[in-house]
């Protein structure tokens, strides 16, 4: 196994522009392939997810042109891919499958979508339920409730509300929302139980509503879709740079120096942007611009308790800075941790323990106790899981080696990661 040695550090400093949005790429590439009319986006993430978003919309007759560096032309389909047979493999791309599934129930084809071994482990049961409520027909070609799935024409039935569970991935309602457009017909979903990630939904139907579709929400637990709704191009777009990224170099910036991320701003669509307000909470100076933040050092490093529902992937590097805390942090509302790339959960608590933390693992929690000091060259598996690779990599700047397995996994969003943060610590 490749293995990457991180040499101990104590200081960051610098400035960096960080890679574009995966949830506001995958999606933008969607709803542009979906739209009547031609979208050129730019800023786009070039990463293994978006690769699988891309080649799976030129296997559905979508003409993409990469016109310029992380710059694609899209010709919309509107709303009728022109191949009805196709064959999806999209590794463990999560933000692709999903919403491909949801799309591809009501294209009126013969569609078959695997991914990796871990994407076959990765529940999509609830997603295929409020499918197949609404007329979609779905077949598993394996576990019940688990890709690969097999889907055929639908017969859009929306008599009813669609109800679909709230509380194991906010990707399935956001693949609801994002399909129910391409029917013409009024639907409503009603979500049952607490919403889990909102800000994600926020997304998108911040994006939906550029593409020209305006979706009535009654709280949390209703949306409605309007008949005869259909995506229109709004000809240029900029994805915003990633906040779940940005996490780790403001992290950085708080344990050791001073950094600032450009490509996000205050008043970004993205929930993660709140990673910055935790880190106020754990004693960070933080300092925000139009289309940058800056994190200092803190004094100390307090430790928090904290509801983590609205930051879910950005919780994981909260759980890293927990290592230099004056005493035991506790993240909570984490149980989707448990359905990412791996389990998240009992991955973090288990690398976490290598480098000298007591941790206390719960079904949607974790306790974190900080070392009397750091274990020096600790070998940190990633589970394939980029954000794994990425959070712990951080632990160097306790002064101590650290070694990464498997390093390449940050392809899924972020290639250049290492390179980016070896430009700022010291």
């Amino acid at each position: 196994m490749e293995q990457l040695t991180l040499p101990p550090a104590s200081r960051a400093d610098g400035r960096m522009t960080l890679p574009g949005s995966k949830s506001i790429s995958n999606r933008t590439l969607l709803l542009a392939a979906l739209a009547t009319g031609t979208t050129e986006i730019r800023d786009l993430l070039a990463s293994d997810d978006t690769a699988r978003m891309l080649e799976s919309l030129e296997k559905l007759g979508v003409k993409l042109e990469n016109f310029a560096e992380n710059a694609w032309r899209v010709t919309g389909c509107g709303a009728n891919f022109p191949n009805k047979n196709a064959d999806l493999s999209l590794g463990n791309a999560g933000t692709a499958f999903r919403p491909l599934t949801a799309a591809l129930a009501f294209s009126d084809g013969h569609y078959q979508l695997s991914g990796v071994a871990r994407m076959h482990e990765r529940p999509i049961g609830d997603l295929i339920n409020a499918l197949n409520q609404a007329g979609a027909k779905i077949e598993y070609l394996g576990n019940e409730g688990f890709p690969p799935l097999k889907i055929s024409p639908a017969t859009p039935n929306f008599s009813k509300p669609i109800q679909i569970r709230g509380d194991v991935s906010s990707q399935f309602l956001t693949a609801l929302l994002m399909a129910l457009p391409l029917t013409k017909q009024e639907a409503t979903i009603e979500v049952i139980g607490e919403l889990i990630s909102k800000p994600y939904i926020e997304i998108t139907l911040n994006l939906m509503a550029r593409f020209g579709v305006q979706v009535h929400r009654d709280g949390w637990q209703s949306f409605t879709i309007a008949a005869n709704s259909q995506y229109i191009s709004p000809q240029e777009i900029f994805v915003e740079g990633d906040a779940s990224s940005a996490s780790y170099f403001l992290a950085a910036g708080v344990l050791a120096g001073k950094v600032c991320v450009d490509g996000i701003g205050q008043h970004s669509i993205q929930g993660d942007v709140q990673f910055a307000e935790a880190l106020k909470m754990m004693g960070g100076h933080i300092e925000y611009g139009e289309n940058h933040i800056t994190a200092n050092k803190a004094v100390k490093i307090k430790a928090i308790d904290l509801d983590c529902n609205h930051i879910p992937d950005a919780a994981m590097t909260l759980a890293i800075i927990a290592l230099f805390a004056d005493g035991t942090t506790t993240l909570k509302n984490i149980a989707s941790w448990r359905v990412k790339e791996t389990d998240r959960l009992s991955a973090m608590a288990t690398e976490l323990r290598k480098v000298g933390a007591t941790v206390v693992e719960g079904t949607d929690f974790i306790k974190i106790t900080p070392p009397t000091k750091l274990i020096p060259n600790a070998v940190i598996d990633t589970y394939d899981d980029h954000r794994m690779a990425m959070c712990f990599s951080l632990v160097s700047l306790g002064g101590v080696p650290i070694v990464i397995n498997d390093p390449k996994c940050v392809n899924k969003t972020f290639p250049d990661y290492f390179s980016c943060l070896a430009k700022i610590v010291q």
